[in-house]
């Protein structure tokens, strides 16, 4: 495969069919083709039809390069399919649906539920142990933790849904999202119910290694984590920084992430704002050592075995527009 470098590289490559099955391919299966169904390599490939045939008998024998991935029964060509994948990984701040739906000549609804179909591969999943120990080559053992408030702006708002807004968990019904990171490694969000001291430090308890040392602020939620962790508290009326001790690095974070949400985003329901928070953490957690390629191929090795469904995506019944 020749290099791709930029997203005009890209839109290049992936306008040719043969490339976008050969890439998807070599991802997806990089020791031949088997069956999604049943793992039998003894299949048979249809080019008039770009899809294989499985020589078990069962009924679905029959498959192509999508079955079994986030783009499973899309009508769209991987041509639209892959270059908003490489969009979505390497934008800074994200890419909005009108941004998509004007790039790639799709509906805006289209578009939106392409995005979150990949920010479901872009989730990490199951995580690979907890935070600290060596990170960036390194013995650490430095994490930080904190919490903030996530909301649309009243401003922005229509007069009934600010005030179903007010009834929220937060403060003016914002939701708080709460975060770990390992200096110099990796973060890791998720929203929560409240600032209440369980709901925090059963987040912390989660994703960091006893012993660990922690810096948080003077919140009093933390406090009782020294009994698990080395407890270093920093307070933000006094100073910001005290030697090693702030949270900087994740105010860095939300920072981006907000940034995100407010500006390319603008308007995130609550019910869809993890979404939003795995997007975010993959790229920040691939920012340093990555090419856009690789981040892209990241993504693309992640898309198998996930499936979102327009119903599930909106909470509703009915069928797909899509």
């Amino acid at each position: 495969m020749e290099q791709i470098k930029t997203l005009l590289d890209a839109v290049r490559y992936f306008s040719d069919p043969d490339n976008c099955l050969n890439y998807l391919v070599g991802r997806r299966w990089p020791n031949g083709v088997t069956c999604p169904t049943c793992g039998s390599s003894d299949v048979r490939f249809m080019p008039t039809r770009r899809t294989w045939e499985c020589k078990n008998k069962h009924p679905r024998r029959q498959f192509s390069v999508k079955v079994g991935t986030i783009f499973e029964d899309s009508p769209l060509g991987l041509d639209k399919w892959l270059p908003t994948v490489w969009m979505i990984a390497n934008c800074k701040n994200g890419i909005s649906s009108w941004e998509i739906h004007r790039s790639i000549g799709v509906t805006q609804k289209t578009a939106w539920f392409m995005l979150h179909r990949i920010r479901l591969a872009m989730q990490a999943g199951d995580c690979s142990g907890k935070l600290s120990g060596e990170a960036g080559g390194k013995l650490c053992g430095e994490v930080e933790a904190d919490e903030t408030f996530i909301s649309g702006k009243a401003r922005n708002m229509h007069s009934a849904e600010r005030k179903r807004r007010i009834t929220g968990r937060g403060p003016e019904g914002k939701s708080v999202v709460a975060a770990v990171l390992e200096r110099h490694g990796e973060v890791r969000a998720e929203v929560v119910l409240t600032r209440k001291k369980n709901e925090l430090q059963k987040l912390v308890c989660k994703h960091v290694e006893p012993k660990s040392e922690v810096f948080t602020d003077d919140l009093k939620s933390y406090e009782g984590l020294d009994a698990d962790f080395v407890h270093q508290v920093i307070n933000h009326a006094e100073a910001y920084v005290k030697g090693n001790i702030h949270t900087n690095g994740l105010e860095n974070f939300w920072s981006l992430l907000k940034r995100g949400l407010n500006g390319t985003y603008v308007s995130v329901e609550p019910f869809h704002l993890f979404r939003y928070i795995d997007e975010q953490s993959f790229r920040y957690n691939n920012r340093k050592d990555l090419s856009d390629q690789e981040r892209f191929s990241s993504v693309i090795r992640k898309i198998v075995g996930k499936r979102l469904t327009y119903k599930s995506l909106i909470g509703q019944e009915g069928e797909t527009p899509f």
